[in-house]
């Protein structure tokens, strides 16, 4: 087997979508703000997002099964050249749930947000 793919299930498409390809600034590799799946890619794996409702119909899973807003559950990591850089770059289109710190034990340099739907992402350097 091998990981193509990171899909995001999601209850605000459009939003996610918007956020992924505008403040992130992923190309989109397929759909588009109204197609309720859209890919991007990230370099080395896509990253996708779909309309979470279309999901679990497809699943035969009600709606209601699951809480739509679980947080902390998943976490996207994306390698930057400068986290510093990249704090200042998207600090002004996103809220940001930490700053910019060193993380010795893990020897990396972190900050932390969210997207739209709430999926933690992070982004970091090696230090």
């Amino acid at each position: 087997m091998k990981l193509t793919h990171t899909r995001i299930l999601v209850n605000n498409y459009k939003e996610c979508y918007q956020f992924y390809k505008d403040i992130l600034s992923f190309p989109c590799t397929w759909g588009d703000e109204d197609s309720n799946y859209a890919q991007f890619d990230t370099g080395n794996t896509y990253l996708s997002v779909f309309d979470k409702k279309q999901m679990l119909e497809d699943i035969n899973e009600p709606q209601d099964s699951y809480d739509s807003h679980l947080l902390n559950e998943v976490a996207i990591i994306f390698s930057v050249d400068d986290v510093d850089d990249a704090y200042q770059s998207l600090n002004p289109k996103v809220d940001f749930i930490t700053q910019p710190h060193n993380r010795e034990d893990w020897g990396i340099r972190v900050a932390h947000f969210r997207d739209p739907n709430g999926t933690l992402i992070e982004i970091n350097n090696r230090i």
